[in-house]
């Protein structure tokens, strides 16, 4: 049989999947799954409000379906071009992301005391959304070379990582922020950098995080809240008490399919930051354990993709993507569970927002990419 390169193969038109490596059509199976999932709970989370806010109860799905399928044609752009064409869009990218993200602090929109979105026509953009792949593929860039970079590029990217996450701070956007600072922590563990210094920059981040929380009355409250959200219910702790609530209801196998009740009046932003509450109380424990297994899954074929990659640089994409993904999803987990403040971070593929889907996919994209450019193909 002839051998197939990966380069040709990965040229291949996306429905030839016969020709793909079986770990690659896993992880495109998982990816397909994923988001027909996030639409099936979407649809239940959010016709309600549909229907009473907007007089059709399809309004969400609707739009949402128009950003999957944009989505979904650039996973398709992604995993047809060589992983260093992104890799070099990474550096102009981000920089033109933060010039976004500081317009934000000048002329957006402010929602919930926060200011995170540019309003360009009908379109809302949330930067901090959309450059979450690019902070994967420089910080892979940087950590790749590290040893080969001198002094001054070091500090010149580690500057601008710094100056990036110190302005979603400044929004405020503390998860975005943490999960950013988070990424490149875990990236730059992977590359091997000395442990002093990764220690040393986690007292950091820790030490910008506190001070940020200090600063913001937004951000504490949400932390105090989440410590004792029964102290004030009907106040600062009343959308965590909804979704504890939503999870509790749930019971062992949930109320089944579309038959929440906490959607109808009582949980907020059940469509986004709390939809898993909806799951959770639809499809109970054993629903919940079954997300967490599917996640669990994801992250090891992810894993062995990075594993198996070529070179430095591509394993750390791989396990950035792969981490990027499945740790969002687990700190939107967390939150609607009460395991951590309440946060602005949605549910990757799942939670409604343009700007979150195309990410995902984007980020999804890349690490098929990894795949292919990674494995030996025979055909």
């Amino acid at each position: 049989m002839a051998r197939v390169s990966s380069h040709s193969s990965a040229g291949l038109l996306p429905l030839q999947l016969n020709l793909w490596p079986a770990e690659t059509r896993l992880l495109f199976g998982l990816i397909v799954a994923w988001s027909a999932f996030g639409l099936m709970v979407l649809a239940s989370a959010s016709w309600w409000i549909s229907a009473r806010e907007m007089g059709d109860a399809l309004y969400t799905i609707k739009r949402q379906l128009i950003w999957l399928v944009a989505g979904w044609g650039l996973f398709f752009v992604i995993i047809r071009s060589p992983l260093r064409r992104w890799l070099r869009l990474a550096a102009p990218a981000l920089l033109v992301g933060g010039a976004m993200i500081a317009l934000t602090l000048v002329m957006g929109t402010t929602v919930n005391g926060a200011s995170r979105w540019l309003v360009i026509g009908p379109i809302q953009l949330q930067p901090t959304e959309l450059i979450k792949p690019f902070v994967v593929l420089q910080g892979a860039t940087l950590f790749a070379h590290w040893r080969r970079l001198g002094v001054e590029q070091r500090l010149l990217w580690l500057a601008v990582f710094g100056g990036l996450i110190l302005l979603i701070l400044k929004q405020p956007n503390l998860s975005t922020a943490a999960l950013t600072g988070l990424l490149l922590w875990l990236i730059a563990l992977a590359s091997g950098l000395p442990l002093p210094w990764l220690v040393g920059s986690a007292g950091l981040g820790g030490v910008v995080g506190t001070i940020s929380i200090l600063a913001n009355e937004y951000q504490r409250l949400r932390v105090t809240s989440f410590l004792d959200p029964w102290k004030d219910p009907q106040g600062n702790g009343y959308q965590l008490v909804q979704s504890l609530l939503a999870i509790g209801s749930g019971g062992v196998t949930g109320t089944g399919y579309g038959l929440s009740t906490q959607k109808l009046m009582y949980l907020p932003i059940q469509t986004t930051d709390f939809i898993f509450a909806v799951y959770a109380e639809e499809f109970g424990f054993v629903g919940s354990l079954v997300l967490l297994l599917f996640l669990a899954i994801f992250a090891v074929v992810g894993l062995q993709v990075a594993m198996r990659a070529r070179s430095n640089q591509t394993r750390l994409v791989a396990i950035g993507c792969t981490a990027l993904l499945v740790g969002q999803s687990l700190m939107n987990i967390a939150v609607a569970s009460g395991a951590m403040p309440t946060t602005g971070l949605p549910l990757p593929l799942v939670s409604y927002g343009g700007n979150s889907l195309l990410a995902s996919l984007a980020t999804a994209g890349l690490l098929i990419r990894c795949s292919l450019e990674s494995s030996d193909q025979h055909a």
